[in-house]
């Protein structure tokens, strides 16, 4: 049975992935996965009450986490720590100016007091916190602020022991208040999906819970609210704003019988729905869903990080007993300077900075992207989307609308071209084979007699004209090189009289979306289709690929994905599409239709168009040039300040800096991911 826990007061990445772990490795659960950006835990389990296993689990680790059954918003409040963290600050002001300005007996004991009451005010949550780790034996940041502070005291350094005790706690507090703004951010994608819709009861409208609204009820949208539900329009007209779900600005005009998809938002005008789809099945929750389900699909630089923090801490923790106690012991300097140098080295190395901006940098990364109208499944698809050289695109219903139209009409006889599609469109009448519908709404009116309709598959159809038979369909004999690119010819008792070409519509942004991909530097753009050759690159003539491929099966679209180097971004949109989807390093769909492909593929199109695909590979690139900016620019500033402690040039308010200073820029840095515009 699936589950879903939220994990407050979890604020510490590291802690998060421990608790994960820890559940992961715990028996009765499966597929755990923890979002740091949305302090959802998933997991999947037998157990009757697991919220509360897992409540000892967390205490375990991390104390102060609180596991809950669904999030609880908390109204802003001053809080007493932070009344206690105010008035830690202003003795610490006060030690500092007397430990300057005042040199005496009664001055020495004033630091002393002052500087021990700011820091028992200002950091006596981290040591109690330091404290119960220390038994645990779980050597962390606050069993090491803990010690440097102790022993700064011990020294007789009150004055420096309190300012880092001060400057930790402001860094955590502002640290918090990153995170919690990222995760605003991100929160506020489920507003896409309103928890209530007003439905007809007896004549009155009533407020329900969405999810209990059956399909085939009527329900009420009043203007700027959003549409809860997916359904069509019985009654009333309107505006539909559909930026959020497609990324499209332009709001789009309905009426009655037309399909609204829910977390779109009405314009004016009030309008009545009949819903079509159940409240989780719904355009809105499916979009959601696949949001928060990327989580689990964690990228590379996600994974090595995780693996570099279990390595990297305890590389850490031998750097600073050999700092410790290999340079006194050949004489250079005293163990209490050593011991020092070595709490300064393991304070600046907490990975925290890496740890917590990596997974945020990819969950923003997958929200702007879904703002964007580009619904992408997980961190390695991000990765693949960025890093992807090759552009493979289906043709129909891809760079095509996949909306038949008649091209092109021939005449090679006496009848004129007007006449050619008369003709052609009264033999086709009764068929409805799509190309036979294209040109019946093409062709205009004629007042044309057959009879004795007859319909081959795969050949075309006849009828009896004036004594004659009217055939339309393919023709194997050799044609004029006029009529070589059409695909339906016209022929009176066997003799060839007029040529047709039905052909695709390209998408009026195709050409464009083709030279925007090119500008960003990806080397080569294919378009593969079971299209005829002739079809195939008139169709890539116009919208500027590099190549083209034409009369493939699915298997050998599936071939050619895979001869190609250097990573793979397929688009396409049927069903046949699947296999080369799953094949690609990142399969796109093409809109919300087909099932199997949104199922086979990687990310979507919301919008069902190319628009969205340039903007999305800019946020995959953006997103992993802050996630490679954040990992150098954390290592570093540790580095520097790891390497002043070797030399004995570091003092711990610089490690302080190092750890919880850093780790604040970098998550403030991620949270421009959100900031992309539609």
């Amino acid at each position: 049975m699936k589950n879903t826990l939220i994990l407050e007061n979890l604020n510490c990445a590291h802690c998060a992935g421990k608790i994960e772990q820890a559940i992961a490795g715990t028996d009765g659960y499966e597929k755990v996965s923890f979002n740091f950006a949305t302090k959802e835990l998933r997991f999947e389990s037998e157990k009757k009450n697991p919220a509360a296993e897992i409540q000892q689990i967390c205490d375990s680790i991390e104390d102060g986490v609180t596991v809950k059954e669904t999030a609880v918003k908390e109204k802003k409040k001053l809080k007493t720590e932070h009344v206690l963290l105010i008035i830690a600050l202003a003795l610490g002001v006060a030690a500092l100016v007397f430990h300057l300005a005042v040199h005496n007996e009664f001055a020495d004991i004033a630091v002393f007091a002052l500087s021990l009451s700011a820091t028992v005010l200002a950091g006596w949550k981290v040591f109690v916190k330091g404290f119960k780790n220390l038994i645990k034996f779980r050597i962390e940041e606050t069993v090491l602020m803990s010690v440097a502070v102790i022993a700064a005291f011990i020294l007789g350094e009150y004055v420096e022991g309190a300012m880092v005790t001060l400057l930790f706690t402001v860094g955590e507090l502002i640290e918090d208040f990153a995170v919690d703004a990222s995760r605003r951010d991100i929160e506020k994608l489920s507003q896409i999906r309103p928890d209530t819709a007003i439905i007809l009861h007896h004549g009155h409208e009533e407020e329900v819970a969405a999810e209990s609204v059956q399909v085939g009820t009527t329900i009420v949208v009043k203007p700027h609210a959003r549409i809860p539900i997916d359904g069509v329009v019985v009654e009333g007209s309107s505006t539909v704003d559909n930026a959020a779900l497609t990324g499209e600005s332009i709001p789009v005009a309905v009426s009655e019988n037309d399909e609204v998809l829910s977390g779109g938002i009405n314009g004016d005008s009030l309008i009545k729905i009949r819903t079509t789809k159940a409240f989780g099945e719904s355009t809105a929750a499916r979009i959601l869903q696949m949001v928060e389900d990327a989580a689990a699909q964690k990228g590379r630089s996600e994974k090595l990080i995780s693996r570099f923090a279990a390595v990297y801490t305890p590389i850490m923790v031998g750097l600073a007993v050999l700092i410790a106690v290999v340079p006194p012991i050949f004489g250079f300097g005293t163990f209490g300077q050593w011991i020092y140098n070595a709490l300064v080295v393991l304070v600046a190395s907490c990975p925290c900075a890496i740890v917590i901006s990596v997974p945020l940098a990819y969950f923003s990364g997958i929200g702007a992207a879904s703002r964007q109208g580009v619904l992408i499944k997980g961190g390695k698809y991000l990765e693949a989307l960025a890093a992807s050289k090759n552009f493979v695109f289906d043709k129909t219903g891809t760079l095509t609308t996949g909306s038949l139209k008649v091209a092109k009409t021939v005449s090679l006889s006496d009848y004129t071209e007007d006449e050619i599609l008369s003709l052609a469109a009264a033999v086709e009448e009764y068929s409805s084979h799509p190309i036979a519908r294209a040109i019946c709404r093409e062709a205009k009116a004629a007042d044309v007699h057959l009879d004795n309709f007859s319909e081959t598959a795969g050949r075309g159809t006849s009828a009896n004209y004036n004594g004659k038979t009217l055939f339309c369909g393919s023709y194997r004999d050799k044609v004029p090189s006029n009529a070589a690119d059409c695909n339906v010819f016209l022929t009176l008792d066997g003799e060839l009289i007029g040529a047709i070409q039905v052909a695709d519509t390209v998408r009026r942004e195709s050409a464009e979306v083709i030279t925007q991909l090119k500008s960003l530097g990806i080397q080569n753009t294919v378009m593969l289709t079971g299209d005829s050759k002739t079809a195939a690159k008139a169709v890539a003539a116009e919208v500027g690929v590099d190549s083209c491929k034409a009369e493939l099966l699915p298997a050998d679209k599936l071939s050619a994905v895979k001869s190609l180097s250097g990573g793979v971004c397929f688009v396409g949109d049927g069903i046949n599409d699947a296999p080369v989807l799953t094949a690609s390093d990142c399969g796109i769909a093409m809109g919300l239709g087909s099932e199997a492909a949104i199922e086979a593929a990687d990310a979507v199109l919301s919008s069902g168009t190319l628009h969205a695909l340039p903007k999305a590979v800019k946020t995959a690139r953006r997103t992993m040039r802050t996630i490679r900016t954040n990992i150098i620019f954390a290592l570093a500033v540790k580095a520097a300040v790891i390497i002043l402690a070797c030399l004995g040039l570091a003092a711990i308010w610089m490690s302080v800096i190092a750890d919880t200073g850093v780790c604040v820029i970098c998550v403030l840095y991620t949270a421009r991911l959100l900031k992309v515009k539609k």
